[in-house]
């Protein structure tokens, strides 16, 4: 049985969690890798160079939308593929455990299931929800 009491802001602890990784990762890539060095780590694995910069906004533009909770299902739905793309370029080859070196699989696929239950539990307590029009 779901407490209807507490669920909303176990909502809110995953979607700020969730968020706040996004945040850190693009982070990274701005602050320590750099957008060009970053470019550069894609094209070395046969990806085009301008997908970094794309995937740096994807990653800013969702852990916003989750911190929010503007649209944070749509949002958890749409950042995923970034997680797909870092298994199956990066991580999948290093084997499952994320300690081995160039990280695992595991916390990708892992980060993934909280998306996909953020996506089905809802957007939890605090969510800036847009007005629908007819509601004003």
């Amino acid at each position: 049985m779901i407490d209807a009491r507490t669920a909303p802001y176990a909502a809110l602890i995953l979607r700020l969690s969730l968020g706040i990784l996004f945040l850190a990762h693009a982070g990274l890539k701005i602050f320590v890798f750099t957008p060009a060095g970053t470019a550069g780590f894609f094209s070395s694995l046969g990806l085009p160079g301008w997908l970094a910069y794309v995937t740096i906004a994807w990653e800013l533009v969702g852990a916003l939308a989750l911190i929010l909770g503007v649209l944070p299902r749509l949002a958890a739905i749409a950042l995923i593929p970034i997680l797909l793309g870092a298994i199956f370029t990066v991580h999948g080859a290093a084997g499952f455990f994320f300690n081995n070196p160039n990280g695992g699989w595991e916390f990708p696929a892992f980060w993934i299931i909280g998306l996909i239950a953020l996506a089905l539990i809802g957007d939890g307590a605090y969510a800036l929800r847009p007005t629908p029009v007819g509601k004003r």
